[in-house]
């Protein structure tokens, strides 16, 4: 079991994700937020879970529903909100929006729009640090929908091949859009199929915030261990549609208050309250909290200027010899800014091809 003060902490970025997100909500109803805008709302377990049981400097990548994945590592929540409101001072000046949050700082690698299109792109990413010898482990989540996408297939086999050092997360919550998983898998169970890639596979109560964190804190440690990747699902549930465009109609507001009585944020200050100098006006000062900082971040993303029309054509690549810019040193004015280096002077020390004998292969003696 976490320290109480593990918990406080896992309580607050949980109620920080979930204050973000109904302001957010409530934001594109007023149409400050355009586009798309796919809210996390009843799963933040998930996402704080893993992030607690990570080592800073490993590496994060997800779909599009990513807004509280860079908010609970560190990110500034007024340049989350400002990206939102596709203002010049957000994280990518608001060239990112709601399904492209990019945080290299704190080690967020982005969300992605194309299903199911961070799942090869974490294996290059492990690749890269076993590659440099780095201790670090990749964490890829997707939702269950993205697990019957062809890259995922490909993508398992070569990272199973060369043990790379990344942890896929299928955020299992039931639905692909409209559709319910059952119905269009022949194994809706996700962790089950593992054994076809030769990838160990484990499900976790995707509720269940402690439970979360200590299945990731065992299988983090498995992975940098040198044991190759793992598939874990997370057993979890969205309070909202798909989108703020989805009116949820095909499931019944009887499974969704059901669903509700699960909220795992009632979980955890139901364990809080059973803890020694744990109160319920100490629970709700730090809800208080969040919900300043949200309000204080929606008041920046409001005040923040759009991007000079000018801006439409730059961005878009990197020229030779041109500096990284560091987010929050050119909004903000920070020093404080670490940004990642990478050894030059490495030597793979691993087998890129792993050889087989014949016997190893299958062959059996003497054939042809």
């Amino acid at each position: 079991m976490p320290s109480t003060e593990k918990l406080l902490t896992m309580y607050t970025k949980m109620l920080l994700s979930r204050r973000f997100e109904e302001k957010a909500g409530q934001a594109y109803g007023l149409k400050k937020i355009q586009g798309f805008c796919h809210l996390y709302i009843g799963q933040e377990a998930v996402v704080v879970g893993i992030n607690e049981a990570l080592k800073p400097t490993d590496w994060v990548m997800t779909g599009y529903r990513d807004h509280v994945h860079p908010l609970v590592r560190g990110a500034d929540a007024g340049m989350l909100m400002a990206e939102l409101y596709g203002r010049d001072t957000g994280y990518s000046k608001g060239k990112g929006g709601s399904m492209h949050f990019f945080d290299v700082e704190h080690g967020f690698y982005g969300g992605y729009g194309i299903v199911g299109g961070q799942i090869p792109l974490a294996a290059g990413m492990a690749f890269a640090s076993k590659y440099r010898n780095e201790d670090r482990v990749t964490v890829c989540s997707f939702g269950d929908a993205a697990a019957n996408q062809g890259a995922l297939h490909e993508t398992f086999n070569m990272a199973v091949k060369w043990k790379l050092p990344v942890l896929y997360v299928v955020e299992q919550n039931k639905y692909g859009m409209g559709t319910d998983i059952a119905r269009v898998s022949s194994i809706p169970d996700i962790h089950k199929r593992a054994p076809g890639w030769g990838i160990r596979g484990e499900s976790v109560d995707g509720q269940d915030v402690v439970a979360v964190y200590e299945k990731v804190k065992e299988l983090t440690e498995w992975i940098r261990a040198g044991n190759g990747p793992v598939l874990l699902e997370a057993y979890t549930y969205r309070f909202r549609g798909h989108s703020m465009s989805d009116a949820a109609t095909y499931r019944t507001k009887n499974e969704v208050e059901e669903e509700k009585q699960r909220d795992p944020i009632l979980t955890l200050k139901k364990l809080l309250l059973s803890k020694k100098g744990i109160t319920e006006e100490k629970l709700e000062a730090i809800d208080e909290a969040q919900k300043a900082l949200v309000e204080k971040a929606m008041a920046f993303a409001d005040a923040s200027p759009l991007p000079p029309d000018e801006a439409i054509w730059t961005d878009g690549l990197v020229e030779e010899g041109e500096a990284d810019v560091k987010p929050r040193e050119r909004v903000l004015g920070a020093t404080d800014v670490k940004w990642p280096e990478h050894p030059t002077d490495f030597k793979v020390t691993w087998d890129l091809e792993p050889r087989q004998t014949p016997a190893a292969s299958g062959k059996k003696k003497g054939a042809e």
